[in-house]
């Protein structure tokens, strides 16, 4: 899959969909094409002082290639959006992302291991038409009410994350030591010591 491939096969998803629609997608490096690129160090200098310029940065000739993405870093925030959250844009389309590192959160993943499963289960000749006949059969063995089972198991890992991320805050603040009440509780004890 490349970026290019994905970008064609997305613009006639988006022409089925609702407008106000929400597509969820993962950072798969297809999914996250930058609209444009943004100098890195592997760049060479001219060509950054050519991206600078063509921004409307300020900058010194004489400045060294780090000192010129530093002002890369501080501005590459604003050149960081992905070709299809534009595609999806310009259609009144939202694109959600999931958090890195996260599949359990996409119940897509879910529905893929049955499909996995069930040709994994019935493949007996590892032939490629058999395999391909299992995957239709897997997929068309996705109903509904699957789709729905695999989203509300997601719904109750996102709670838990969220009940989970809750818990570790308020441990977390309990562990805290207030470190200015703690010298004025030493400097109060010194004080009753010294009037003894």
């Amino acid at each position: 899959m490349t970026g290019e491939v994905l970008e064609e096969w997305f613009i006639k998803i988006l022409e089925k969909l609702k407008p106000n629609s929400v597509v969820v997608l993962d950072n798969a490096p297809y999914h996250s094409r930058k609209v444009e690129k943004v100098p890195t160090s592997a760049w060479k200098k001219s060509d950054i002082q050519a991206w600078l310029t063509s921004k409307n940065l300020n900058f010194e000739e004489k400045m060294l290639k780090v000192n010129l993405l530093e002002i890369v870093g501080q501005e590459k925030h604003k050149y960081q959006k992905c070709i299809v959250d534009e595609m999806a844009a310009a259609q009144g389309i939202t694109v959600l992302r999931l958090p890195p590192y996260h599949c359990e959160l996409n119940p897509i993943e879910l529905v893929w291991a049955q499909v996995k499963g069930h040709v994994a289960r019935h493949n007996t000749t590892y032939k490629m038409a058999e395999v391909k006949k299992l995957l239709l059969e897997g997929i068309k063995n996705v109903t509904p009410e699957k789709w729905q089972a695999c989203i509300s198991h997601t719904i109750k890992e996102e709670d838990k994350m969220c009940t989970l991320d809750d818990f570790i805050d308020r441990v977390t603040e309990s562990l805290i030591i207030n470190v200015s009440h703690a010298d004025d509780e030493d400097t109060d004890d010194d004080d009753d010591n010294s009037d003894d």
